[in-house]
């Protein structure tokens, strides 16, 4: 009973901090998606990792072309994929924040250079 409490706190926890405003400037974890959204359009190099499910990929949200897809309830068996971009800054994404913060924080304890993209495609979006 007392995992569920955790677990249950812990959703809570992320879900509540990944619903910061995303036009404001944000600290080195997070980036806003209107900067995130600047860099897609300056920088053809951009390492984007999308957490989503596959499927989600082809939903109403869509993709931004090129991203990496690995779903968060698998990075930790697959973050190897990554390995090649450790020189490099990743912009995790998901639907709405809550997993790329998670995946972005899972990647940045594995010693990747992270960011989480804040609001995800859902604010990404509304810029385009």
């Amino acid at each position: 009973m007392k995992n569920i409490v955790y677990l249950i706190s812990f959703f809570v926890f992320l879900s509540t901090t990944a619903c910061a405003q995303e036009d404001k400037k944000t600290d080195n974890f997070n980036v806003s998606s209107i900067e995130f959204s600047q860099v897609v359009k300056t920088d053809s190099n951009i390492v984007i990792l999308d957490v989503r499910t596959p499927q989600e990929l082809t939903g109403e949200h869509g993709q931004i072309p090129g991203v990496i897809n690995i779903p968060v309830q698998e990075l930790s068996q697959r973050y190897a994929e990554l390995e090649k971009y450790k020189d490099r800054k990743i912009y995790v994404i998901c639907r709405s924040g809550n997993r790329s913060q998670y995946g972005a924080k899972f990647l940045l304890e594995k010693g990747f250079d992270a960011v989480n993209v804040i609001g995800g495609m859902k604010a990404y979006n509304k810029l385009k």
